[in-house]
């Protein structure tokens, strides 16, 4: 708790002091700026952590060579804008026919498949609520799962598929394998 206070009080600080201007010359140790803040690690936060460095903010060290980090985006590979919405229309479309003949083999209270506002709905009463949509500036297709929670899956050029770059899952893999649990009848995405 007092870090969290002490953590307060700094930002604070920093952010009372006058802006620094653009010009002002860039540290290795930058880590962003904008318009009115220049945010930056001060030596004494890049020192070992110890009883006597009161600015310190964790117990031992980061390894990053550990962390487990999504692969970086390729913005040169990033598809336009409108092929982003052919293909994201293509897919969610698909999936709204493919969810519309599932409910046709499933008996499920609540079941329902609604589209509106570029947003794919999927009720399946008790069971829980899947609800994918576009977000054109990331250009990526957004899943709120009840299983596996919030995805945010990109287009992968060379599978042709889409795939979340955290875990590597296929949208219409990982679709599949939670529905058929959850529902205890396979469905076929492809």
């Amino acid at each position: 708790m007092a870090s969290k206070l002490h953590l307060r009080r700094w930002v604070s600080r920093v952010l009372q002091r006058p802006p620094i201007p653009s010009t002002a010359p860039l540290s290795p140790r930058v880590l962003s700026r904008g318009p009115r803040l220049l945010v930056f690690l001060h030596e004494s936060f890049l020192d070992s952590p110890s009883p006597t460095n009161p600015r310190s903010f964790c117990s031992s060290p980061l390894n990053l060579d550990d962390a487990q980090v999504p692969t970086a985006i390729d913005y040169c590979s990033m598809l336009q804008e409108d092929q982003f919405h052919k293909l994201a229309d293509s897919t969610i479309h698909t999936l709204q026919e493919k969810f519309e003949e599932y409910g046709d083999n499933v008996d499920i209270d609540g079941f329902d498949v609604d589209y509106g506002n570029d947003v794919l709905t999927l009720k399946l009463g008790d069971l829980g609520t899947y609800v994918l949509n576009k977000q054109t500036p990331n250009r990526q297709i957004w899943l709120s799962s009840p299983v596996s929670g919030p995805s945010r899956f990109d287009w992968d050029q060379s599978s042709k598929t889409w795939v979340y770059r955290r875990t590597k899952a296929n949208l219409f893999g990982l679709l599949e394998a939670e529905l058929e649990k959850l529902c205890g009848h396979p469905i076929d995405l492809s």
